[in-house]
C-alpha cells in the first residue's frame, strides 16, 4: 500500500548528514536560517485580519480573570500561580479557603514575576516552588531563562516575602537541571552540574548531596550516586510526623529504577520491588504498581495492578500483598493520591473516568458519589499531611471545567462534593455532539477515538490529534483555544487513544516500546482511514495534529502515510531517530525508542524515522513545523532540519521558531496565543478550501 513501503536507497544516509549545522542552537548561520524561515511564515500566515482577529480571540481565552484558579493547600494557605495581560510573566500568591470560596478573593501576592525580571533584566519562566512541610516558611523558587527546562534555585522566606540570598546564608543554585528537595529548614537534598562527571549522559544529576545551610556545596557530603549511563539519581525526604524518612532512586532508563530506604546512620536497604513497577511509601504502607507481570508467593499479578503490603514487614522479608485495584479488558488505574487517611484512586473504563475512596488496613473500596456524571475528573490537589480535604476539576470537551472541593470521612463522604469555581464558556458547544468510536488497527485492535463535530454535520474539515507515548492517557478535557479557533468554525475535532498511551494501563504502553513502536503508526492512521469511512472527512479535510513524542507521530504521518491527510502541524517534534540520543535528555528515551547505535535495533528505527526517510519522489501534505529555540528537551535541530530537508525536495513546509518558550512551545500568554493561532490558520486554510495545496 502507498504510504507503507520500506527504506530504500534514495533515502539519506544518517553518518552524511547535510544539514549537521542547524543543531548549533545559537550559532549566527543557524539562527539567520531560523530567522528567514520565521520571516517568510509570518508573511504568509500572519499577516491578515483573520488572523490577527483570531490572535486576539485566543489571547482573551488566556487572559481572562474568568478562568478557575487552580489551588494546592499548604498549611493554612491556598497558593496559585497565575498569567493574565497584566501579569504577562505571572504572579506567585496564596489566600484562605474562606476568601477563595468567593466570587473575588483577597490574593496575597508572594512573587511578582514581572517586576522581578525587569529589576533584574532576565527573562525569567515560572518552574514552580517547593514549599517546605510542615511549617510551610520556606520555598525553594525554579526559575528558567526563557523557558528551558534548565533553571536556577533559589530559597525564598514566605514570612518576609524577600528571597535570601547566598550572603544570608540562603540556598542557590545556577543555571542546571537540578533536582532539589527539603530535609529540614536547614538542609536539602541536592542533585545539580557539580563539575565533570556529575550529570548522565542524559544530562540529568547522577550525584546527590545532602546540603546545610552556610556550608560549602563543594564541601556538601555524596550520600548517594548512579552510573554515567542512568538517566538520573535522586534523593528526597518525607517529613510525615512518626514515619519520616529518606530516600534515594537511581533511574536505569526511563521506566526502570531502583529505590532504596536511607537509614539514620547512612546504610541503604534496598526496596526490593519489580524495577519497572511504580512505588510509595505514605505511613506504615507501602504500594506497588505493576507495569509487568509479577509473580509472589505463587500468585501472579497482571500489569496494571495496585498492590498494598506494611512497608517495615516488606523490608524485613514478608511478602503479605494485598490487591487494592486490578485491572480488566476495559477498566485501568490511571492515578491515585493520598488525604490524611484514604486513597483515592482515579480509573479508566474505555477513556471514562470514575473514582474510588480506599480505606488502608482493610484496603476496602467504594464509589466516590456526588460527582458530575459523563466528565472527566481529575484530582488537583490534596491535604495529606492534614486532612481529608480533596479538590477535583470535572470537565468535557463540550463542559467547561467546575472546581469541586468535598472531604472524607473515616466511614463516609462527610462532605459531598461541592462546585466552588466554574470556568465560563468561551464557545457555543449547544449543538456540539460527542461520540466514541474504534477504529480497527493492522493487528486487529480496537483502538478507541473520540468525535466532537456539530450535529447532522457534512464531511468537513477535521483535525486528528494523537501522541502516543510514555504511557500518557489523552482524555475528554475542554479547551477554549481549540473551542473558539476550530470547532466555532465549523471545524471536527478528534482524539485518537492509540497504543503508546495508558488509556488501558501499562500494556497498552509497553507492547509498543522500541520494535515494537510501528503499532503507535499504524493504530493513528487507522483512525485517520475509519474517520473517512465513516463519512466524517475525505483525505483533502483531514489534517492531524501533535506535538514533542506527538511531534514525531507527525513526521511519520507526512513520510508514510501521505495519502490519508490535507496537512499537519507537527510541533517541538523528535524527527532524527538516528542522532537523538546525542541530543539533550535524548539518552533518557532509549527504553522507549530503541538505541541506534545498536545496528538490531536501528534496523527497525530506520524504517519510520522521519528524518531518514523524507523523499523527493513523494507528495507530501503541507505541513508547519514549530519548535523553540530554548527548548532543552527536544532539541530544536530535529525541527529545522526535517523543514531544511523537506524544502530542499520541493514539499510544502512552513516552520517557525520561537525564540524562547523552552519544551512548551511559549513563554508566556501572548507566545502562546500566537503559537495557537498559527497552528490553527495553517490548518484551517488547507483544509477549508482557503489555500491553494
Amino acid at each position: 500500500m502507498a504510504g507503507e513501503s520500506g527504506v530504500d536507497a534514495g533515502n539519506l544516509d544518517p553518518e552524511h548528514d547535510p544539514y549537521l549545522w542547524l543543531e548549533e542552537v545559537t550559532g549566527d548561520r543557524a539562527m539567520q536560517w531560523v530567522r528567514a524561515q520565521n520571516d517568510r511564515t509570518c508573511t504568509e500566515l500572519t499577516a491578515t485580519a483573520e488572523f490577527t482577529s483570531l490572535q486576539a480571540d485566543l489571547l482573551e481565552v488566556l487572559d481572562t480573570d474568568a478562568r478557575i484558579p487552580y489551588v494546592r493547600r499548604r498549611g493554612t494557605y491556598l497558593y496559585n500561580f497565575w498569567r493574565d495581560g497584566d501579569h504577562v510573566r505571572g504572579i506567585w500568591r496564596r489566600t484562605t479557603l474562606e476568601s477563595y470560596r468567593t466570587e473575588t478573593p483577597v490574593w496575597d501576592v508572594l512573587i511578582d514575576l514581572d517586576a522581578l525580571a525587569d529589576r533584574e533584566g532576565e527573562n525569567w519562566v515560572w518552574k514552580g516552588a517547593n514549599v517546605l512541610r510542615p511549617g510551610y516558611e520556606l520555598a525553594l523558587v525554579t526559575l528558567s531563562r526563557g523557558g528551558a527546562d534548565a533553571a536556577v534555585v533559589r530559597e525564598f522566606d514566605l514570612r518576609t516575602r524577600e528571597f535570601i540570598g547566598v550572603d544570608r546564608g540562603g540556598f542557590a543554585l545556577p543555571e542546571a537541571k537540578s533536582d532539589v528537595g527539603w530535609i529540614d529548614s536547614d538542609t536539602i537534598y541536592v542533585g545539580t552540574d557539580f563539575g565533570p562527571g556529575s550529570l548522565t549522559d542524559s544530562g540529568y544529576p547522577r550525584v546527590i548531596r545532602c546540603w546545610s545551610r552556610g556550608t560549602d556545596l563543594a564541601e556538601a557530603p555524596t550520600v548517594f550516586e548512579c552510573k554515567p549511563e542512568d538517566v538520573a539519581a535522586s534523593g528526597w525526604f518525607d517529613p510525615t510526623p512518626g514515619f519520616e524518612r529518606s530516600f534515594v532512586e537511581r533511574a536505569v532508563d526511563f521506566y526502570n529504577a531502583q529505590r532504596w530506604l536511607l537509614t539514620d546512620d547512612g546504610d541503604r536497604v534496598r526496596i526490593d520491588t519489580p524495577e519497572d513497577a511504580e512505588i510509595s511509601v505514605r505511613k506504615q504502607w507501602l504500594l506497588v504498581f505493576t507495569r509487568s507481570p509479577w509473580t509472589v508467593a505463587g500468585t501472579e499479578h497482571p500489569p496494571g495492578t495496585l498492590l498494598a503490603a506494611d512497608f517495615e514487614e516488606y523490608l524485613a522479608g514478608a511478602r503479605d500483598l494485598t490487591v487494592v485495584f486490578a485491572p480488566d479488558e476495559h477498566t485501568s488505574l490511571e492515578t491515585y493520591a493520598w488525604t490524611a487517611d484514604h486513597l483515592v484512586l482515579v480509573t479508566l473504563h474505555d477513556v471514562q473516568t470514575g473514582l474510588r475512596i480506599v480505606n488502608p488496613g482493610t484496603w476496602t473500596t467504594r464509589p466516590f458519589e456526588g460527582l458530575p456524571r459523563a466528565a472527566t475528573i481529575e484530582i488537583t490537589g490534596t491535604d495529606p499531611d492534614r486532612s481529608n480535604e480533596l479538590f477535583l476539576s470535572a470537565s468535557g470537551f463540550t463542559q467547561p471545567s467546575t472546581l469541586l472541593r468535598g472531604c472524607i470521612d473515616a466511614d463516609d463522604l462527610a462532605e459531598q462534593p461541592q462546585p466552588i469555581k466554574r470556568a465560563p464558556a468561551f464557545f457555543d458547544a449547544a449543538d456540539l455532539d460527542v461520540t466514541q468510536n474504534f477504529a480497527t488497527s493492522a493487528d486487529g485492535t480496537a483502538v478507541p477515538y473520540f468525535v466532537v463535530r456539530r450535529a447532522g454535520a457534512p464531511a468537513g474539515p477535521t483535525l486528528l490529534y494523537g501522541y502516543g507515548g510514555f504511557e500518557i492517557s489523552l482524555t475528554p478535557s475542554y479547551s477554549g483555544i481549540n473551542g473558539r479557533a476550530w470547532l466555532a468554525r465549523g471545524g471536527t475535532y478528534v482524539v485518537a487513544n492509540i497504543r503508546g498511551g495508558g488509556e488501558y494501563g501499562p500494556a497498552w504502553h509497553t507492547q509498543v516500546l522500541r520494535a515494537g513502536r510501528h503499532k503507535v503508526h499504524e493504530d493513528f492512521a487507522a483512525v485517520a482511514r475509519d474517520l473517512v469511512a465513516r463519512g466524517v472527512t475525505t483525505p483533502e479535510q483531514l489534517g492531524a495534529q501533535g506535538g514533542s513524542n506527538g511531534g514525531l507521530l507527525m513526521g511519520i504521518m507526512v513520510t508514510r502515510y501521505p495519502e490519508l491527510f490535507g496537512a499537519i502541524v507537527c510541533q517541538v517534534p523528535l524527527l532524527d531517530m538516528y542522532r537523538y540520543p546525542q541530543l539533550p535528555a535524548g539518552a533518557s528515551w532509549i527504553a522507549e525508542y530503541g538505541d541506534p547505535s545498536d545496528p538490531d535495533e536501528w534496523a527497525f528505527i530506520r524504517e519510520y524515522s522521519p528524518y531518514q526517510n523524507a523523499r523527493a519522489d513523494r507528495t507530501y501534505p503541507p505541513i508547519l513545523i514549530t519548535t523553540s529555540t530554548r527548548d532543552d528537551r527536544v532539541h530544536p535541530g530535529h525541527a529545522r532540519k526535517m523543514a531544511a530537508r523537506l524544502q530542499e525536495q520541493g514539499h510544502p513546509t512552513w516552520y517557525h521558531e520561537n525564540i524562547e518558550g523552552g519544551h512548551g512551545g511559549a513563554a508566556d500568554n501572548s507566545q502562546q496565543a500566537f503559537k495557537s493561532a498559527l497552528a490553527y490558520e495553517f490548518l484551517w486554510r488547507h483544509l477549508s478550501g482557503g489555500a491553494d495545496n
